[in-house]
């Protein structure tokens, strides 16, 4: 990724937005399904998930800690960690506040 924390955070917001709107309108348009697969998909996206927002976040931290740059790296990726932490307190201060619905 990048080394602008604003940027890291908003791509992953982008991402739980993507996955938000296909797990909303997906079930709007199929129907319930009983087998196995719906756990193995369920826990499938889990995982992905866990390595997209590992990479959005600790990919380039990582990269700087190697490089010797750790006070950059940490920086970095606690500057991250909060200005998504921002965003999150802001999504659910709407969500709660009943102005968006």
């Amino acid at each position: 990724m990048t080394k602008n924390p604003f940027i890291n955070a908003v791509c992953a917001l982008a991402y739980i937005i993507a996955v938000s709107s296909m797990m909303f309108y997906g079930t709007q348009f199929s129907k319930p399904d009983d087998s196995i697969l719906a756990p193995v998909a369920v826990l499938s996206l889990f995982t992905l998930s866990a390595a997209v927002m590992g990479y959005l976040f600790l990919y380039q931290p990582l990269q700087l800690y190697l490089d010797g740059k750790k006070k950059i790296a940490v920086d970095l990726f606690l500057k991250t960690l909060a200005v998504f932490g921002v965003i999150t307190i802001l999504i659910l201060t709407l969500l709660f506040s009943g102005v968006l619905f």
